[in-house]
């Protein structure tokens, strides 16, 4: 082809695309909040992104505003970075952004049936209540809170092998095990190797796909997120369909006992073979909330307990403190429980501190679903609403040296202040709010605390390169750390009854 009408061939597209652009912003600026300039014609401003959307949505904040706008592809966006928006949007005007942003990689990975991304509606309510009833509700989790004394012990055993034989140990990665663990037995009445592919897909979840926005490239697959995602889905797929297979075989020879747990599995397979129900569930919808709950169950706590670990590693002072508190209300011949953590005022601030400054959901995403009208804004009906958590938890007009990891700032007279988690104080949003609210929020809050508090009772870390533990992010859904934590534990000898862990 001739040089010079090539190059007018990609000019023209780009001409069109300048001057609608131009033409859009002219007669639709004034509806939405403030916006960057230099909406480039078919990326928008997604030159303006780096590869953390909250630290770069945050550092667009500092120069734009708490509420500004922009343009994803043509896609319009809204992005909230303060307590005040933050209200308005996910509480005041929770109907009108009551449904998930639905990408390529939740379609898929999610089999268009999850209920963290299901629309608003009668699946969605009968699901979440029937989630919260037999699985992630105040009963179920105390149910099964024998299991998780006993994979915390199984964690702590491995930790004293490889400390007594001087080995590093991965701990990111034993977290999640212990976690899939938990909530594997929890759902499946067994532990089931499902990590590998949680992590993958909480960190594909937490990526930017530029095809997911721009229709131009919604063919051709820049970043490779299609061999992604289906090498992925296969493996999972494979992984929970050998597992409902095996539980179907059982369930043609036996039945449950009257007075025996019945795990979540069993319950969703009730729920396909009774005709009665209003909202018919199948094999699919089975397979949906069985990724559900792998994600929300096993990343956030990891995630959260290994920050905090983090944190009181960079900083010894506050790990003795937290020390010598265990050991006034605990002492040293047995390990935390979980229902000693409500008598340990510092820890639980130190579990705060910690979803302030590394909150485990740090963007509270949306897609709004009406006309919806903010102070003098019109956000339109089909623009994505970011709620940017994890800088709210960083602004110097909520938090006193916000960068600083000072858990006295949730503690009043010696006691845990009344400062809640889960989603009605808007300045700290660590799980979302309202109806969307991550669905895990209260076995994470049951669960962190505890393992923490028996981590750093039992064992002191010795970390050879300093580089696991700064502070630094990779993408991903729940901000995980940019590098593995990776430590010889030594065990404490302050605790004689655990010596008998390494044996």
């Amino acid at each position: 082809m001739d040089l010079q009408l090539f190059l007018s061939s990609l000019l023209l597209p780009l001409l069109y695309f300048l001057f609608r652009s131009i033409f859009h912003r002219r007669h639709h600026h004034h509806h939405l909040p403030p916006s960057p300039p230099f909406r480039l014609p078919i990326i928008g401003h997604m030159h303006l992104l780096g590869p953390i959307l909250h630290q770069s949505l945050h550092n667009l904040s500092l120069r734009y505003g708490p509420l500004f706008s922009l343009h994803f592809g043509s896609v319009p966006c809204v992005v909230a970075s303060s307590s005040v928006f933050a209200k308005q949007l996910l509480q005041t005007n929770e109907l009108s952004f009551n449904c998930r942003i639905e990408t390529t990689a939740v379609k898929r990975l999610t089999y268009g049936a999850s209920l963290a991304f299901a629309p608003y509606g009668a699946y969605w309510k009968f699901i979440k209540k029937l989630s919260m009833n037999e699985l992630l509700g105040s009963r179920s989790i105390n149910n099964f809170q024998h299991l998780r004394a006993r994979e915390t012990l199984h964690f702590l055993r491995l930790l004293a092998n490889k400390g007594k034989a001087c080995e590093a140990v991965n701990i990111t990665e034993e977290l999640l095990k212990l976690t899939n663990n938990v909530i594997s037995r929890m759902m499946l009445g067994e532990a089931e190797e499902a990590r590998d592919v949680v992590r993958g897909v909480t960190q594909i979840f937490g990526e930017f796909n530029v095809s997911d926005f721009i229709w131009l490239f919604k063919k051709l697959d820049l970043q490779g997120f299609e061999k992604r995602i289906e090498d992925l889905f296969q493996r999972f797929d494979t992984l929970v369909e050998r597992i409902i297979s095996k539980r179907e075989e059982i369930r043609k020879n036996k039945r449950v006992k009257n007075g025996e747990i019945k795990d979540f599995l069993d319950v969703l397979l009730d729920c396909v073979e009774d005709e009665s129900l209003e909202i018919k569930i199948n094999r699919i919808h089975i397979k949906a909330l069985i990724m559900d709950f792998f994600t929300a169950g096993t990343d956030t706590t990891a995630i959260s307990t290994e920050w905090a670990l983090v944190e009181l590693l960079k900083h010894p002072m506050l790990l003795q403190k937290a020390r010598e508190e265990i050991n006034n209300v605990v002492g040293n011949t047995r390990l935390v429980e979980e229902s000693d953590c409500p008598n340990l005022p510092y820890l639980q601030a130190i579990i705060k501190e910690t979803f302030r400054l590394h909150p485990p959901v740090p963007l509270v995403s949306r897609r709004c679903v009406e006309d919806c009208k903010i102070e003098n804004y019109v956000i339109p009906n089909g623009t994505l609403l970011f709620v940017n958590v994890w800088s709210i938890g960083r602004n110097p007009k909520y938090w006193e040296n916000p960068l600083e990891f000072r858990p006295e700032r949730f503690l009043k007279n010696g006691e845990c202040d009344n400062m809640d988690v889960r989603g009605q104080q808007f300045q700290l949003l660590p799980f979302g709010t309202g109806r969307r609210m991550c669905p895990g929020v209260s076995l994470a809050i049951q669960e962190v605390p505890a393992l923490l508090g028996t981590v750093i009772q039992c064992f002191d870390f010795h970390v050879v390169d300093h580089k696991v533990i700064d502070v630094s992010e990779r993408p991903g859904l729940t901000a995980p750390r940019a590098h593995d934590l990776v430590c010889v534990p030594v065990q404490r000898s302050i605790c004689p009854q655990l010596n008998v862990l390494a044996s």
